[in-house]
């Protein structure tokens, strides 16, 4: 954590899981062993599905303040920033890591840019984490053949399942969070997400989450965090939220 940069991206288009897993890592670094955690959250990082987007942005001003970049609304911003975040971290001997709650398509972007900024740099520190079949099925095909190859592409167990090495935090369950969590801020970011989340899924034609539908959680994009972060030992939503109330 004192010289590596996570970069968390985030589709939101069009599963409303999405909005639960930003709650969930806004969770975690809120607390203190992660609060030092440098990060940087992009919305807007989809491939080449179909259907409508999910408007997050409320939510990532609550839950990241100034820390996140809009690629929807102004994807060459976007870009850039990341571009730069990526090389001052490359340029100090960290490593990159990518969480790719989406698809490959920016950070395609990001890996081009990064090369023609710095041809020199160590590709092998850039190191993208992905979790869904779906989510490469989606990525333009040559561009997900293009990050494959050029840099360390981790394919991890899917988050929306228990019991295969990774947590597993889709679940139909009723969750009682707000136990858990701590301050109001927090409590803000969770109400919101969930009601965002309520307010978009399945409509218009978006993905309808059944497990949201059923009024349960669905933050399974938050697997890859941490699968980087090496907290594979949580196994489930409840894990999670246990291991939140006690950490501190």
């Amino acid at each position: 954590m004192e010289k590596d940069l996570l970069i968390i991206q985030y589709d939101c288009k069009t599963d409303v899981d999405d909005l639960h897993s930003i709650a969930a890592f806004a969770t975690l670094v809120s607390h203190s062993k992660y609060e030092n955690l440098n990060y940087h959250a992009v919305a807007g990082t989809y491939g080449m599905q179909n259907g409508l987007y999910v408007p997050p942005n409320k939510l990532f001003a609550l839950a990241f303040g100034e820390n996140w970049s809009d690629a929807h609304n102004s994807y060459e911003k976007a870009l850039e920033t990341v571009t730069q975040l990526g090389l001052k971290t490359l340029k100090s001997t960290g490593s990159l890591w990518i969480a790719e709650a989406g698809q490959s398509d920016f950070t395609f972007d990001v890996i081009k840019a990064l090369q023609l900024a710095l041809p020199s740099f160590d590709n092998k520190r850039i190191h993208v984490v992905q979790h869904s079949d779906w989510n490469e099925e989606v990525t333009t095909p040559e561009k997900l053949d293009f990050v494959k190859s050029s840099i360390t592409y981790y394919k991890i167990p899917d988050g929306n399942a228990t019991k295969n090495g990774t947590p597993g935090f889709r679940t139909e369950e009723i969750i009682p969070w707000s136990d858990s969590i701590k301050g109001e801020n927090l409590s803000q970011v969770w109400n919101l997400a969930i009601k965002l989340g309520n307010q978009y899924n399945g409509k218009d034609n978006r993905y309808l989450n059944k497990a949201i539908e059923k009024g349960s959680l669905d933050f399974s994009d938050f697997s890859e965090v941490c699968w980087i972060l090496g907290l594979t030992d949580i196994e489930d939503a409840n894990a999670y939220f246990k291991y939140i109330s006690e950490k501190d």
